[in-house]
């Protein structure tokens, strides 16, 4: 017996055709094919510029990060530290105070050379130089070297070990600077090479200044009053000396290691109550005390004129000193 089918071979709508070949049906409860409509989306270009910003951000980061990294590599660039350190710069670690002190002591044995004492001074140079060194530290053994004066005028600093430091001396009369080259490491120090004789410093030309007008009046009044006042203050005495100062100024008297000798000028410019002046001094300096050599005489004092700016200060029609300082007003002005 042949079985009929139960399979609906009816022809089926157009439109259904057409939603299940497009994906869009599907099965109901109860075997029933229905109807999907796909949710609505925005198919257009703008979302698609978005990620194309962001990959153009990533790939410049990325050249960024590679660039940064090749360029490190080639310049041998270290990394940055972490974070701040406390440890000094090993410049200033350089013991600058004792090098220009040891080799002002260095100076005095090299600046003083002589045949007749040639032996004791390559001993002494010994203290400061290295062993490999010249004992005589360049000198020929002929003719003298005499020093008269020195100081440290500067401490060059290369490094924690290295220093040039530079004397200001004067040799057989003339003046000049010393470039002393100073090694030291740990507690030792040490002249690590020839020293370098250099060029004085020049004489410079202050600019020329007219003289400024002056208070005649006063000025008068002052060369009657100051006389007493230089007095007192080359005596030291404090009770004397009081009455010409402000009251509450501290001024220091010279202790009587001179005496007043005259006014040279006084100039004293227009103003107020309070005015600073320039006193021109002549001090008589004591001479040697007397000695067999001088058959029991004393030498005559010395004069020796001074500059000084003083501040004085005008109280109840009197003028009062505040204070006494040196002066830069160029020598020689009157």
């Amino acid at each position: 017996m042949v079985r009929r089918s139960t399979v609906d071979r009816s022809p089926q709508p157009a439109a259904h055709v057409a939603d299940f070949g497009a994906g869009t049906g599907g099965l109901a409860q109860g075997g029933e094919v229905t109807r999907q409509r796909a949710a609505p989306g925005w198919r257009g270009a703008g979302g698609r510029w978005l990620v194309w910003v962001a990959r153009a951000v990533l790939w410049a980061v990325l050249l960024i990060i590679g660039y940064r990294g090749i360029m490190a590599i080639i310049l041998n660039e270290a990394p940055p530290a972490s974070g701040p350190t406390s440890a000094a710069p090993p410049a200033s670690t350089f013991p600058a105070a004792l090098a220009g002190a040891f080799a002002l002591q260095f100076g005095e044995v090299y600046l003083n050379a002589s045949p007749a004492t040639a032996a004791q001074r390559q001993s002494d140079l010994a203290q400061y130089l290295p062993p490999s060194a010249d004992p005589q530290l360049g000198w020929s053994g002929t003719g003298t070297l005499q020093l008269q004066s020195e100081q440290v005028a500067g401490v060059q600093v290369r490094n924690a070990h290295h220093a040039v430091v530079t004397l200001l001396a004067r040799v057989n009369g003339n003046l000049m600077e010393l470039g002393v080259p100073v090694y030291t490491a740990g507690t030792g120090m040490v002249v690590s090479g020839e020293p370098a004789w250099l060029p004085a410093p020049r004489r410079a030309a202050p600019p020329a200044g007219g003289q400024a007008p002056a208070d005649d009046p006063t000025q008068t009044v002052l060369q009657n009053q100051l006389p007493a006042f230089f007095q007192a203050w080359a005596s030291g005495s404090q009770v004397t000396l009081a009455h010409f100062l402000v009251p509450g100024a501290r001024v220091t008297g010279l202790g009587g290691g001179l005496t007043f000798g005259s006014l040279s000028s006084v100039n004293v410019p227009p103003g107020g109550n309070t005015r600073q002046i320039t006193v021109a001094v002549v001090w008589r300096i004591p001479g040697t005390p007397p000695s067999a050599k001088t058959a029991g005489r004393p030498a005559p004092p010395a004069g020796l004129e001074m500059t000084y700016g003083l501040t004085i200060v005008k109280q109840n029609g009197s003028w009062y000193v505040k204070s006494i300082t040196p002066s830069s007003r160029p020598a020689g002005l009157p």
